[in-house]
C-alpha cells in the first residue's frame, strides 16, 4: 500500500477498544502536530492526555458542562456522553493556545490547530490505530476549557477519541471529489456540490 492509498484508507471511528498508542508510538504520533502549517510559528497547538482513571474525571466535567450550557439537556443526550467519555481508551483534549495580540489573525491560529490534529489523525490511522475528532457544545465551554488548563482567551478544538479500532469496522463510502473542485478562469466558480 502507497502512502497516498494509506491516506485515501482513512476513516473516522469511535469503535475504538484497548490498546490506546503509548511511549514512543505515541510521542511519534503526537510529533507529527510539529509538520504543521503554522503561519508566525505561533505552535498554538497543545495536547491533554486522558486515560485510565482519569477518563470517568473527565466524564464528570463534560456532564457538568452540559448541564450548565442546558439545564435541559436530554438524559439520553448526559448518559451518551458519560459513557463515551468514560470508556474510551484514550481522550486527546485538543487545546488551542492563542495569542490574540499577535499579528498572526486568530483564525490563522484556530487552522493551524485544526491542521495539527489532522496530521494526528493521519498518524494513528497509518500506525494501525484510530480515532474521531468530536466537538459539540461542550467544546465551546470557557469554564470547561479553563479547568483543563486553557483559560481565556485560549480555549477548546474539540477532543480526539483514540484507540484500535475494532475488528471488521468498515469505512464509509466516500464521495468522489467531483463536485467538490472548480478550475477558476476568471469568472466565480459553481461547485455541483452547491446545486
Amino acid at each position: 500500500m502507497t502512502s497516498l492509498d494509506l491516506l485515501l484508507s482513512r476513516f473516522s471511528t469511535d469503535a475504538l477498544t484497548e490498546p490506546a498508542p503509548q511511549g514512543a508510538v505515541l510521542d511519534a504520533i503526537l510529533s507529527t502536530a510539529m509538520r504543521a502549517p503554522d503561519h508566525g510559528k505561533l505552535r498554538p497547538w497543545r495536547y491533554v492526555i486522558v486515560q485510565g482513571a482519569a477518563r470517568p474525571v473527565l466524564a464528570g466535567r463534560i456532564v457538568a458542562s452540559m448541564k450548565r450550557l442546558d439545564p435541559e439537556a436530554a438524559p439520553a443526550k448526559i448518559e451518551k456522553r458519560q459513557s463515551r467519555f468514560s470508556t474510551m481508551p484514550m481522550i486527546i483534549a485538543l487545546g488551542m493556545h492563542l495569542r490574540p495580540e499577535n499579528k498572526i489573525p486568530l483564525i490563522e491560529q484556530e487552522l493551524a490547530v485544526g491542521a495539527a490534529a489532522m496530521n494526528i489523525l493521519n498518524a494513528l490511522h497509518v500506525t494501525g490505530f484510530g480515532g474521531v475528532w468530536v466537538s459539540g457544545d461542550v467544546a465551546y465551554d470557557p469554564e470547561l476549557a479553563a479547568e483543563l488548563g486553557f483559560p481565556a482567551p485560549h480555549g477548546l478544538a474539540g477532543f480526539l477519541f483514540v484507540g484500535t479500532p475494532i475488528p471488521d469496522v468498515r469505512a464509509p463510502q466516500r464521495r468522489g471529489v467531483e463536485g467538490y473542485v472548480a478550475e477558476w478562469t476568471g469568472a466565480p466558480v459553481q461547485f455541483g456540490a452547491d446545486a
